[in-house]
């Protein structure tokens, strides 16, 4: 059912201890190691998937469909005020472990957590292309 070199597929089959929090058929959830705030909690397949691009339709609707619950869950818990649900594909976006997870963190004013949002602007023409390139290829 999962990888025996992934830690979080360890985890999922009770190999390696954890704070679980949830744990269904399809989904196990738990707390995160390093925390960036107290309840920062990971949401994770029970089965193996690297990531987003690679997880089936059916698996990733089984596993999302638990995030409100949790959501509201970690909110009541720890009284935060908000919450940032995180999903980084590929190492170059963050994702450290390569088993598709999700972030949940709760949130507070001034808590000096923070996301670098370096927005930009598209030159002129650029969207169209991209917006193009991306309607081919997810006709392809």
């Amino acid at each position: 059912m999962g990888d025996p070199s992934c830690i979080f597929c360890r985890i999922a089959a009770g190999d390696i201890p954890a704070a679980k929090v949830l744990d269904t058929a399809e989904a196990t959830a738990f707390l995160d190691i390093g925390p960036l705030a107290p309840g920062h909690t990971l949401l994770i397949p029970r089965q193996h998937y690297e990531s987003i691009l690679d997880v089936s339709p059916a698996i990733l609707a089984a596993v999302a469909a638990e995030l409100p619950r949790l959501a509201r869950a970690i909110i009541n818990a720890t009284g935060a005020e908000g919450l940032n649900v995180l999903l980084n594909t590929g190492a170059s976006a963050g994702q450290v472990v390569p088993h598709l997870h999700w972030h949940l963190i709760p949130r507070r004013a001034g808590d000096h957590l923070g996301f670098r949002w370096n927005a930009g602007r598209y030159a002129e023409g650029e969207s169209d292309a991209v917006r193009s390139a991306i309607v081919a290829a997810l006709n392809a």
